[in-house]
């Protein structure tokens, strides 16, 4: 079926988004720390680096899992569905959504994308405070907000994450979405080849390992805002500590923004790619 022209204005959109994402080049400073932490890890065991990233890619998929069949998730898949009813009142399942236009559909994934930002905003201004509880659990929640915010754009867009593909590929989205710029065009890359290649969205064949060393930085950057907010968490404004709830809530906003930028464009284009094949 061909694209109406609005949706071929969201299509051209994204592939200008593209063209920046795989034209990104990389200054001196980030290829040097790149090699840095690359030569650094290489000093482990191989044993010892495949467990490592072995037990982050389990506790993704538990913790993938965990937020798809919790009640809040299932809830927010409702709300979804009602949202889209407002335009369609036949809609009954979550691949029912691809029954609305793109328009639509941007509306509905907007709310979303707007709720977990707000959320990411308050969760880092509350680890800004520099309590010892909620700087520990920063990291853990950051997670779960982002893998959530992918997981219901994927359903806005009529995705359902309970099959192994979707899980998979809604895992993939995460990861690279974290990923630092420079590196993020492989990864986009490899989904667009499995986008191209999979005929079978049911059962996933690709590679099932997600991290490596390149989604270290991710982790280091959270653990670096951890130092930067216990130095200026005793500088209080009028008895607040403004400076580093601001750093908190600053850093976990634009994690978030930068996920749910490149989870839309991604989810968008397998929408719009779905219709043109029907």
């Amino acid at each position: 079926m061909p694209l109406t022209d609005r949706e071929t204005e969201v299509l051209n959109e994204i592939r200008e988004w593209e063209k920046q994402l795989l034209n990104y080049e990389a200054n001196d400073l980030q290829l040097t720390y790149e090699k840095y932490l690359e030569r650094s890890f290489s000093l482990l065991p191989e044993k010892v680096q495949s467990q490592f990233f072995s037990v982050i890619d389990t506790w993704l998929f538990h913790l993938h899992g965990m937020i798809q069949g919790s009640q809040i998730q299932m809830d927010a898949k409702e709300r979804i569905l009602s949202s889209g009813r407002v335009f369609n009142k036949d809609l009954y399942q979550i691949e029912d959504l691809t029954k609305l236009d793109i328009d639509q559909l941007q509306y509905i994934a907007m709310q979303q994308i707007a709720r977990h930002r707000v959320y990411s905003f308050a969760q880092g201004g509350l680890a800004g405070t520099g309590g010892p509880l909620l700087l520990g659990t920063d990291i853990p929640a950051m997670a779960v907000i982002n893998l959530r915010v992918v997981q219901l754009i994927a359903m806005t867009y009529g995705f359902e994450v309970n099959t192994p593909y979707e899980m998979m590929s809604s895992l993939k989205v995460f990861h690279t979405a974290t990923l630092p710029p420079r590196l993020q065009k492989e990864g986009w890359s490899v989904l667009m080849n499995e986008m191209k290649t999979s005929r079978d969205h049911y059962f996933y064949e690709g590679n099932e390992e997600i991290t490596d060393v390149t989604w270290l930085e991710q982790p280091i950057q959270q653990l670096l805002k951890a130092m930067v907010i216990t130095l200026f968490r005793k500088r209080l404004i009028q008895g607040i500590p403004l400076i580093s709830m601001a750093i908190g809530a600053g850093t976990n906003y634009q994690l978030t923004r930068k996920v749910t930028e490149f989870a839309h464009n991604y989810y968008q284009l397998r929408y719009l790619n779905q219709k043109e094949e029907i």
